[in-house]
């Protein structure tokens, strides 16, 4: 399967914790592809150092539980503590898209519930497969983008 996957890290060495983060996730899949880099301001708690934040394309066997596993497991092989929603972390990865699947279980919602709700997310989405449609919403992350950016304007 493959999965879309965003990275954030907004302590200490932030590009380490992101390469690192690349490294540890291809012991368990291949990255496909990936997009720029980019900083930007923390979402839903404000009052913390900015991200750097990428976009990959994740080709993996594991089913999303398992990745979802996976995932934690990596972010706590890079120090990640979980003491807040939204808190300050070295490594956060989310599972944007699975490709067209949809999962809603109480550990694990895909595609991830706040896409179309953080212009950073969108912008890196528009770098890496601006054409995929969202398969709740029916919209490309293009399409999603430009009307974020028509709302906030």
């Amino acid at each position: 399967m493959i999965y879309t996957l965003l990275l954030g890290s907004n302590l200490g060495d932030r590009n380490r914790y992101l390469s690192a983060g690349k490294d540890l996730m291809e012991k368990h899949g291949r990255i496909l592809g990936a997009s720029s880099i980019q900083e930007s301001k923390p979402w839903g708690k404000t009052n913390q150092p900015d991200f750097l934040n990428q976009v990959i394309l994740f080709e993996s066997d594991l089913e999303p539980e398992e990745l979802l596993q996976t995932i934690h497991t990596v972010e706590g092989a890079l120090d990640r503590e979980r003491q807040e929603k939204w808190g300050p972390r070295t490594l956060d990865i989310d599972i944007l898209y699975a490709e067209d699947l949809v999962v809603d279980t109480e550990d694990l919602k895909i595609p991830h519930p706040m896409i179309a709700d953080r212009q950073f997310t969108l912008a890196l989405l528009q770098e890496i497969v601006p054409d995929f449609v969202h398969p709740v919403n029916h919209m490309s992350n293009a399409e999603m983008l430009k009307e974020y950016l028509q709302d906030v304007n």
